[in-house]
């Protein structure tokens, strides 16, 4: 009997939707999924026509974390599960550096590597009930996918330290106020909101949407005068590398006409 895909890939337009899916465990990483993961990211980076992502999870839930029962399989072997928690990261990376912009479409549970691959995403729309949180020190795990790293970034440094030192879930709603969230809905409604959501990047698609996301990447790990000396190399190399100067005398003519 074939085992079902782990990753659905639907959609052949400008906007692509990647669905989790392994919905008997809610959507836990395991290394089939982020090995399908990483290769739907490879066809939809090469595909031309793709110009933005939707990451979605498959039944109850967005995505639980990752595979515990995986990770008690290689509590033998040398470092554990360390090998495989490697690739996830370098995967979820690949999500926050990708030229595509992401769209990360919450419901159920977004938990310890769900909330790894959530915060890696652009932009970020959840239904009210959904259950948001790091959860590792409740199992005595430490985050390995970039929790620690993007959590402070996108929801401030004190709900990030409650989050990550109680492992507590909250309510999608009360993250609402942090600016992470693009959009809180009713559950219903979370497949529209973040069809809606690319529907406007994709509008917005094209060689300066993609320098601009890799500019805000870079600029995460630098200083504010490196980072503004950076800025001005970007756009001197964008400005010399895509003709600027044609959308411009474009939008002028627009505007004048």
């Amino acid at each position: 009997m074939t085992e079902p895909a782990t990753i659905l890939v639907t959609g052949t337009g400008p906007i692509r939707t990647l669905t989790l899916n392994r919905p008997h465990r809610r959507n836990a990483l395991n290394p089939d999924l982020i090995d399908a993961l990483d290769a739907a990211l490879t066809e939809a980076e090469d595909d031309p026509n793709t110009r933005c992502l939707i990451l979605a999870g498959a039944g109850k839930s967005f995505c639980a974390g990752g595979d515990l029962q995986y990770f008690l399989d290689t509590a033998d072997r040398p470092g554990g599960p360390t090998q495989f928690l490697r690739r996830v990261s370098a995967v979820v990376t690949r999500l926050e550096t990708s030229r595509l912009p992401v769209v990360a479409a919450l419901h159920g549970h977004a938990v310890a590597g769900g909330l790894e691959l959530a915060l890696a995403c652009d932009v970020v729309v959840a239904a009210d009930s959904t259950l948001i949180g790091d959860g590792h020190v409740r199992n005595n795990l430490l985050p390995a996918a970039g929790s620690s790293v993007r959590l402070t970034r996108k929801v401030g440094d004190s709900m990030a330290r409650w989050l990550a030192l109680t492992g507590k879930l909250v309510e999608a709603e009360r993250l609402a106020t942090t600016g992470w969230l693009h959009a809180v809905v009713s559950p219903e409604h979370v497949s529209t909101a973040a069809r809606s959501v690319a529907e406007e990047l994709v509008e917005a698609a094209g060689p300066a949407q993609q320098a601009f996301k890799a500019l805000l990447h870079d600029l995460t790990t630098m200083d504010e005068r490196q980072g503004l000396a950076h800025e001005l190399v970007a756009f001197e190399k964008h400005w010399n590398t895509t003709d600027v100067p044609a959308t411009l005398t474009a939008f002028l003519h627009r505007r004048s006409s």
